[in-house]
């Protein structure tokens, strides 16, 4: 198995993603190769800076663009074909890698992955999926900003992909699905909403009906659907909660002496915390629905986030994700299923 790496993507980059390659590389024990996409002058300045990296399964293909943080994702795939991502999303359509991992321009990197690699059968619109803390552990938040407009057949698209993520790559059986909502009853919310709500009971899903704002992090549903306008909201808003909670806590401790003995017995507790919100531990986002592996990298990805991330895109390799979004979305189209070789 081989999985791209945009080695230009992200804020850090190269110095982060090439760190976090060659960690991935280290943990995956051969059982995967590395490919850097990107400048290879540079890519080799930093992988220069690490010790025994030279039986690592790493590589380099040269790409002699990189598309910025900033610019606009239609412009710059058209005036820069051989930008980093867009070589590394060739590279996969070509079938000489089987994932792309990228912390570039999220805009660049679905487009990439539309125009190149294109969508699977029967799916509409691909989605990005992103995991939340809860009280029951963590909660898929599905489509966060991939489609700002949506028809109710893609929120029951987006249902099936986020319950077949949960399944196979999460480990959770029968994964509960909600949709986000206004208020629990069948016949809430707006045209989208209710007429979604049919179809994703028809689904061959574990649809569990509405879900409220105050529901999302109690772990009610493991994937809750909604529009990516929506989605993308709630995702900025609940990252936010944890730099809130951490600034009010230092500006207390630091008041009292007692309040900062209490403080220092609680640390592993802050630890755990900030643990279950940090971005660091998923990595990154996957754009399910693509007929590829595509993750998406927060932009200020550090190395332990792109290691994680390629972790999370060689386990969705191994799990055979997008054939099992095949065969549910031919089920959900009523549609005879059509058996793929091995």
């Amino acid at each position: 198995m081989k999985i791209a790496l945009d080695a230009m993507g992200g804020d850090n980059a190269p110095a982060a993603t090439v760190q976090g390659g060659i960690d991935a590389a280290r943990i995956g024990d051969g059982s995967y190769e590395v490919v850097f996409v990107g400048n290879r002058e540079l890519i080799e300045i930093e992988i220069e800076k690490h010790r025994f990296v030279s039986n690592l399964p790493i590589s380099i293909v040269h790409a002699s663009e990189q598309i910025d943080m900033d610019e606009s994702p239609a412009v710059a795939l058209k005036r820069k074909p051989d930008a980093s991502i867009v070589v590394a999303q060739r590279l996969q359509r070509e079938n000489k890698v089987q994932a792309v991992v990228s912390a570039g321009n999220t805009g660049a990197v679905m487009a990439s992955a539309h125009f190149i690699l294109g969508r699977l059968r029967h799916v509409h619109r691909p989605a990005i999926c992103s995991l939340l803390p809860s009280s029951q552990g963590i909660v898929c938040l599905i489509d966060v900003g991939a489609n700002i407009d949506c028809k109710p057949r893609n929120l029951m698209q987006f249902g099936i992909m986020g319950s077949i993520y949960m399944s196979r790559i999460i480990g959770i059986e029968n994964p509960k699905v909600g949709l986000l909502n206004i208020g629990e009853e069948r016949n809430k919310g707006n045209d989208l909403t209710v007429q979604a709500y049919d179809l994703l009971e028809k689904s061959p899903i574990n649809f569990c009906g509405n879900v409220e704002g105050r529901d999302v992090l109690k772990g009610v549903t493991d994937v809750v659907v909604c529009d990516g306008f929506i989605g993308n909201i709630l995702l900025k808003f609940a990252e936010s909660v944890g730099g809130m909670l951490s600034f009010h806590m230092k500006r207390y401790i630091g008041k009292k002496l007692l309040y900062n003995l209490g403080a220092f017995l609680l640390k592993p507790t802050f630890r755990g915390l900030r643990k279950i919100m940090s971005y660091e531990e998923y990595g990154g986002v996957p754009l399910l629905g693509v007929n590829g592996i595509v993750i998406i990298g927060h932009g200020r990805s550090t190395p332990k986030a792109v290691t994680n991330a390629i972790l999370e895109a060689a386990k969705m390799v191994e799990a055979r994700v997008n054939d099992q979004i095949e065969k549910e979305m031919q089920l959900a189209n009523g549609e005879e299923l059509v058996v793929k070789e091995a």
